[in-house]
């Protein structure tokens, strides 16, 4: 019960992030992404059902903050967490390479995905353009905050997986 709620705690606070503080923090126009952060690792560090769950949860609460469709975001993060939790089996305590790989490649796709449903449907064909300015500038922003954070999330990951 703790570690939902710590869970669902942290969800929230990332949410609050990334739709309010983060908007004043911007570069560019562009943000980081902390809901992609603790999907894409607690999805690494747990498996695929804990990723896609925290996934899911985590782009609801992004979905519901930026008033946008309900489930469209909940539907990219709930993948990703999923697709994250394929490497649970090879992934390494000690090694920040692996999370920080996973979370550049996680953002390339979300911003792919974004890019595909919210411009290229709307006839807007210019996606190298789009790339080069916020796709991969969002995933480098995004990698610099998995750097300050990653080991605060693992810790947290291990005092709540000794406490089960």
């Amino acid at each position: 019960m703790k570690r939902k709620i710590t869970m669902a705690i942290l969800i929230i606070v990332c949410t609050f992030l990334q739709c309010g503080v983060f908007q004043w923090l911007r570069i560019a126009s562009i943000k980081p992404n902390p809901l992609l952060i603790i999907t894409v690792s607690f999805g690494l560090m747990r498996g695929r059902k804990s990723g896609m769950l925290t996934g899911f949860f985590a782009g609801l609460c992004c979905d519901l903050f930026s008033f946008s469709t309900v489930g469209f975001y909940a539907l990219i993060y709930m993948w990703i967490g999923y697709l994250a939790g394929h490497f649970y089996r090879i992934f390494y305590d000690d090694d920040i390479k692996t999370p920080l790989l996973l979370v550049f490649v996680a953002d390339l796709i979300y911003g792919t995905v974004c890019y595909i449903f919210t411009f290229l449907l709307r006839g807007r064909i210019d996606f190298f353009f789009y790339l080069g300015r916020i796709i991969i500038p969002e995933a480098l922003y995004t990698i610099i905050l998995t750097i300050l954070t990653y080991r605060l999330l693992y810790h947290l990951n291990q005092s709540l997986s000794k406490e089960c």
